[in-house]
């Protein structure tokens, strides 16, 4: 109801009706008409996904400007926000530490 308050006689946006499918699709794992903590669990931590490499994925994606597959010190530096803020840094701890690779 935050998002999306439904009006009598009013048609559901295509996103309603796209995380509806996704829901019953992919959510509900026992179709049952709700998550429960297994799903919830499987969800949030699903077992096919790797969190970590996804992140550094991302991270070597937009920081890399050349598209080299490798950052170097000014890559890092000019995107410094973007390391701060990950988790695969561990919010910006690691890039204090020294490493031989930066």
């Amino acid at each position: 109801a935050d998002m999306f308050a439904n009006e009598e006689g009013g048609p559901e946006p295509d996103w309603v009706i796209t995380e509806r499918e996704q829901f019953s699709d992919f959510r509900d794992l026992n179709k049952d008409g709700k998550m429960d903590k297994d799903e919830i669990q499987h969800w949030i931590l699903p077992q096919d996904y790797d969190h970590a490499l996804a992140e550094a994925r991302h991270l070597v994606y937009e920081s890399d400007v050349d598209k080299d597959q490798k950052l170097t010190k000014e890559e890092v530096l000019d995107n410094w926000n973007m390391f701060v803020g990950s988790q695969a840094t561990n919010y910006g701890e690691d890039l204090t530490r020294s490493h031989d690779e930066l």
